[in-house]
């Protein structure tokens, strides 16, 4: 393997061979390689190869085998003290070159001693992967993953036939039961009698106080459809630019429908600009996500479903999907049959998403105490709506809160989701679940509804 300093094109990448794009991190790649080595130091991301350590690199192969691939841009010279802790762009030190590490140093890296070795209190930029939703954040006991990335990450993430495989994997499989295996959220607010274990009186007189914020939740959201349009005529063949094109047009839509919402808010006035703008700059994908899967979801799982049903990706585009792309697939598919198990209703969606934009954890924020208030006020309200609205459905607060940490993490993962690979990501991710609910889905959305008595 070449070593940093031998002759190489200027013009491709030191780790793929893919066209460069300038100086990253000491070295000149591509900025697949760049966010790739970025994504691994940061996260302190520990992978492993099936192989001997030795697998190729080339912009076809490059997502074959993560731990190579890291392997190689250490040796190659990339320099991880060149990222910026606060997990913003741009380096450190633009004046930062390469730097040669011992073959120890670099074990020590690839095996994970170097992260586990670093300061407690030493941590990245919020990259999504948060689970801190609850009142005073310490309800998180661990860091534990979702059923679904329980799954191996070894396996192969071939998808030739990918049609019948996740119809296999997803379709024929009943639906856990509550969310067993995710951070468990309530157990601090449980200990200090935030959570109270049984329904409070059925809700009389507890709800009746809590509804006028509910109703001021729920006035600042857009509810009307959405206005991209997503018709495409039969027999008409969707290609991969096209069906970008029109992802990239829905998220405008939705980042401007979020925008608008903030300034709605009922608690608009009682924080600064800048702590809006830091929010909205950490939270906007997570509450995108939040709401294609719920008052969206028709269009979403219906509309767009049926555009990426005429795309056919090329073979090139199946055997380059990455394994973070197969764990955000598996994650959504997982997650949105959560949803259309709760069937949330515009109320629960509405509090949900002020719980989630207001995250004290977030970095760069001046006034957390402020933050953290707002948050216990609309965690309180959600909770006495549900348990006002279905008294007989003792545990359906914790579950809808433990979909937040999942949102989030989905979140985090999708930004490391290389830009071509999203419609082939969307196709599956649609097909899977629009097929899973096809004998029982209604005209209506199946994950929103008006709440009884409403």
């Amino acid at each position: 393997m070449k070593s940093w300093n031998d002759p190489v094109d200027p013009r491709t990448c030191l780790i793929c061979g893919d066209r460069a794009t300038g100086l990253h991190y000491g070295i000149i790649s591509c900025e697949g390689c760049k966010g790739f080595f970025k994504r691994s130091i940061c996260n302190k991301r520990v992978y492993r190869c099936n192989r001997d350590k030795n697998c190729e690199m080339s912009r076809k192969q490059r997502n074959r085998c993560q731990y190579c691939r890291l392997l190689k841009c250490l040796q190659m010279g990339m320099n991880r003290k060149a990222i910026r802790e606060d997990g913003m762009p741009g380096g450190r030190n633009k004046s930062i070159g390469p730097v040669q590490i011992t073959e120890e140093e670099i074990e020590r890296i690839m095996s994970g001693q170097e992260f586990k070795e670093e300061a407690p209190d030493h941590t990245w930029g919020n990259n999504g992967d948060s689970d801190h939703s609850s009142p005073s954040n310490g309800a998180s006991e661990g860091n534990q993953p979702s059923p679904a990335s329980t799954l191996s990450s070894n396996r192969s993430v071939e998808m030739n036939g990918y049609t019948a495989a996740l119809r296999d994997q997803y379709i024929n499989t009943s639906m856990p039961t509550h969310y067993q295996l995710l951070p468990h959220l309530f157990s601090y607010a449980a200990q200090s009698g935030l959570l109270a274990p049984q329904p409070r009186g059925g809700g009389v007189g507890v709800y009746p106080q809590s509804h006028p914020l509910v109703l001021q939740l729920v006035a600042a959201e857009d509810l009307s459809p959405l206005a991209t349009p997503m018709l495409i005529e039969d027999g008409y063949k969707v290609t991969q630019v096209e069906l970008f094109a029109l992802l990239c047009r829905l998220a405008d839509e939705l980042l401007f429908r979020q925008i608008s919402w903030i300034k709605k808010l009922p608690f608009f006035c009682e924080l600064s600009i800048e702590d809006y703008t830091c929010l909205l700059s950490s939270t906007w994908q997570e509450l995108i996500l939040l709401s294609c899967l719920t008052i969206y979801s028709a269009q979403i799982f219906g509309d767009l479903a049926d555009v990426t049903a005429k795309y056919t990706p090329s073979d090139e585009e199946l055997q380059g999907f990455s394994e973070d792309g197969m764990e955000v697939m598996e994650r959504l598919i997982y997650l949105y049959r959560k949803f259309h198990q709760l069937k949330i209703s515009n109320e629960e969606y509405a509090c949900m998403k002020a719980i989630n934009f207001l995250n004290q954890d977030i970095r760069g924020l001046s006034n957390v105490s402020q933050l953290e208030q707002l948050n216990k006020r609309y965690w309180y309200v959600c909770q006495d709506y549900t348990e006002y609205k279905y008294p007989h459905q003792p545990k359906r607060f914790p579950e809808i809160m433990m979909c937040l940490p999942e949102i989030r993490c989905i979140a985090g993962k999708l930004v490391n989701v290389p830009l071509e690979q999203l419609p082939l990501l969307f196709k599956a991710v649609l097909h899977s679940c629009k097929t899973s609910v096809n004998n029982y889905r209604s005209g209506q959305s199946p994950c929103v509804t008006s709440a009884p008595g409403n």
